[in-house]
């Protein structure tokens, strides 16, 4: 099985910073797909390195689904714990820029299982610079 590919500190602060007025103001044009992309793996990825385990499953559809907490590994099926959102709440909660409680309030993230909420304790990944 070949290695799963980690994320970079520094790429991963220079994506998400390139795409740091989308995220201010969603007013302003998107992305490209290409870079959003980027930005949601490497913020995913970190999740996983700095949580690893396999009890909670994170989702950012299209791009990416990773598994991190440590605790009941996950192996077959739909996982007990899910963590689902659209990328640009992905960033938003990795930056920092927006609380779990309030994403899943606003209907944003959805949590299925115990241990999915989880994933605030490890957030935010990086920081967006104010503009």
């Amino acid at each position: 099985m070949a290695a799963r590919p980690t994320a970079d500190p520094a790429k991963t602060r220079a994506a998400v910073a390139a795409l740091a007025d989308w995220l201010r103001d969603d007013r302003q044009p998107p992305p490209p797909r290409t870079e959003l992309a980027e930005a949601v793996r490497l913020t995913a990825r970190t999740l996983a390195a700095v949580a690893p385990g396999s009890s909670v499953e994170v989702r950012v559809p299209p791009f990416i689904a990773v598994q991190c907490i440590a605790g009941s590994a996950h192996r077959r099926g739909n996982p007990p714990n899910v963590a689902e959102t659209d990328p640009r709440t992905w960033l938003l909660l990795a930056a920092g820029v927006l609380s779990v409680d309030d994403a899943t309030a606003i209907g944003a993230l959805r949590l299925s299982g115990a241990r999915a909420g989880e994933i605030g304790q490890w957030l935010p990944l990086v920081a967006v610079e104010e503009g």
